[in-house]
């Protein structure tokens, strides 16, 4: 009886253990499932936020992206910039290295080789300054020759280029130093033109005699021919514009420079007063006066004969009474003239610089006849 009560009690304690053992174990076995369960969702999250990364990176949409792009592009563009740069130094080294090895110009083009040309720029104040007769010239005067009574004037201080009235002083040296007017002078490449690049129909080769040169310089304003004359100078051309400077001091011309014969250099300047002097020295050669007043010539070349016509319509006009004239243009100095004339019973020194347009000087000229003429 005991022994059957106990092995039902045994029984009883085994089926407690058994069910208290299924129990524990499915508690434990549902948490290991929560736990499961939590981080497989975990891991879904981390997997979905990582998928949206890539996406966002291939779309371009992170913002840091996009800086390392930029600076990535800035640091490119930097360097490109350097190397630009340097590129652009080492050229300019070079070139400098280049142009001082050169040769230097040859002496006898010294002084026409490279001009210090100085900038010009047109005083609005000359053009308005007190004028009766409203002359388009910026600079005027107008003196008796025999008495050097001041008629007239208009800035005649001021100093401006002077272009080809330049030829005067070239042609008056060249006869006071006695040279020979029918010796034989070939145009040369030294007489082209390296100033504006002008044309001329004297051809390196062609030769003509020092006074045909004389004639085409003050008539036809042929700027070859200056440049010929000044070559062909005792001396050579620095010799000639050497003296040219000395001769105007020598006239008290104290405001003029020369830097070459032509006046084609915008540093040949001048004022009217001084220019008034070069004149009346000037017409004391016959030479001058008749050639530069002469209407229009034909020079005889071993290719034909060449016409020539004077620069100043005034002279070919015939309405005037002029004995020496000598005109001159250049950008720079603007239309230019200088005459010795009989007006009124008067001879008359007239000088008119930078005068705007291709008729303006003749028209200023005219103005001044008429004044003269109604003070008489």
């Amino acid at each position: 009886m005991n022994n059957h009560r106990h092995a039902s009690c045994c029984a009883a304690f085994l089926r407690v253990c058994l069910a208290l053992s299924l129990g524990l174990g499915g508690a434990v076995g549902a948490t290991a499932a929560l736990a499961a369960a939590q981080a497989q969702k975990t891991s879904s999250v981390k997997s979905k936020a990582a998928t949206k990364s890539k996406v966002a990176v291939v779309q371009g949409k992170p913002s840091t992206k996009k800086s390392i792009t930029k600076t990535t592009a800035a640091k490119k563009s930097v360097a490109k910039k350097a190397l630009a740069k340097k590129s652009v130094v080492k050229k300019e080294s070079l070139t400098r290295k280049t142009a001082s090895r050169k040769p230097q110009a040859r002496t006898s083009r010294i002084v026409k080789a490279a001009p210090a040309v100085a900038p010009v720029v047109r005083n609005v104040a000359l053009k308005n300054a007190h004028d009766p007769l409203s002359l388009s010239s910026s600079v005027a005067l107008v003196a008796d020759a025999d008495s050097q009574e001041v008629l007239y004037a208009k800035n005649p201080h001021v100093v401006l280029p002077i272009a080809s009235i330049t030829k005067l002083m070239t042609v008056l040296v060249s006869l006071e130093a006695h040279v020979d007017l029918d010796e034989v002078v070939t145009i040369s490449s030294e007489d082209i033109d390296t100033y504006k690049n002008t044309h001329s129909r004297l051809v390196p080769g062609t030769q003509f005699t020092r006074r045909e040169l004389m004639h085409l310089a003050l008539m036809a304003s042929e700027n070859r021919a200056a440049s010929a004359l000044g070559r062909s100078y005792p001396g050579g051309l620095y010799a000639c514009v050497q003296q040219m400077n000395r001769r105007a001091k020598q006239l008290g011309m104290i405001s003029t420079q020369f830097e070459e014969t032509t006046g084609l250099s915008v540093n040949n300047r001048s004022s009217a007063n001084d220019l008034a002097r070069l004149v009346l020295q000037a017409r004391r050669y016959s030479l001058i006066r008749d050639f530069s007043t002469d209407p229009q010539a034909a020079i005889e070349t071993p290719k034909g004969v060449m016409n020539f016509r004077n620069t100043n319509r005034l002279v070919r006009t015939g309405e005037w009474d002029i004995q020496l004239q000598k005109t001159g243009f250049i950008n720079e100095a603007g239309r230019c003239l200088v005459m010795q004339a009989r007006v009124g019973g008067r001879n008359l020194v007239i000088v008119l610089l930078d005068a705007l347009g291709a008729g303006a000087r003749a028209a200023d000229a005219e103005r001044i006849r008429k004044f003269v003429l109604a003070k008489l």
